[in-house]
């Protein structure tokens, strides 16, 4: 798959047709001989996993999604790897109308709430004589790792990294890094509390006496 991917990508022409018949032009979603001829064979759907009637799915062949066991997307929701895989993990829960675009990989035991957005794309702007819209995009992997929880409305930005069991708050724009067992809070988020294995407890940012590197070698 890797080779014919690289094959059609070093012919423009070829990668012109290829594309127009996977996709019609204008839009995202993939076309109905796609969805149900190849998705099915080339995706992979765990065991006992739930996908919405009316969730969204603008999956193509050429780049990976996978749906882990038990794991849900709820009703409207979109997923959409053309520009990066999507991975969803074991039991973790995509919300009501969130927005995944990949590449974004999400890990086990993750629930996501309502109205998120996790985009993994940015569109370039730089050349004013041009419009936005025809620009080339640029892509950095989201990774949320297992037992996050992030709240209704969060909108997580392009190559951010949430580490293991970190809260982000409901409304909160994220674009640096989310230590693990922190939560954040706020447009741009800042950390607002911090688990300290010292005490046992969830401590407020300034409260805490332990610096994030030495809570980083805790965890490893």
């Amino acid at each position: 798959m890797n080779r014919l991917k690289q094959f059609i990508n070093s012919k423009p022409a070829l990668k012109t047709w290829v594309h127009w018949l996977l996709i019609a032009p204008n839009r995202a979603k993939p076309r109905l001989w796609v969805r149900l001829l190849i998705n099915p064979f080339v995706h992979k759907k765990g065991n006992g996993s739930r996908i919405g009637r009316y969730a969204r799915l603008d999956v193509l062949p050429f780049n990976p999604f996978t749906l882990g066991n038990h794991a849900t997307i709820e009703d409207f929701a979109a997923i959409n790897n053309g520009l990066g895989a999507v991975h969803i993990g074991n039991h973790s829960l995509v919300g009501l109308s969130c927005v995944v675009i990949g590449p974004v990989s999400i890990g086990n035991e993750v629930m996501l709430a309502q109205n998120i957005v996790l985009s993994g794309l940015n569109h370039n702007y730089q050349n004013v004589l041009l419009p936005i819209s025809r620009q080339p995009c640029t892509t950095a992997p989201i990774v949320v790792e297992d037992e996050v929880w992030i709240g209704a409305n969060a909108v997580i930005t392009a190559g951010v990294t949430i580490g293991k069991h970190a809260v982000v708050a409901a409304g909160s724009v994220v674009t640096r890094n989310v230590p693990p067992y922190t939560v954040v809070a706020g447009n741009p988020a800042k950390i607002v509390k911090q688990y300290n294995p010292q005490t046992n407890l969830w401590e407020k940012a300034e409260q805490t006496s332990m610096p994030y590197p030495d809570m980083v070698a805790f965890y490893k």
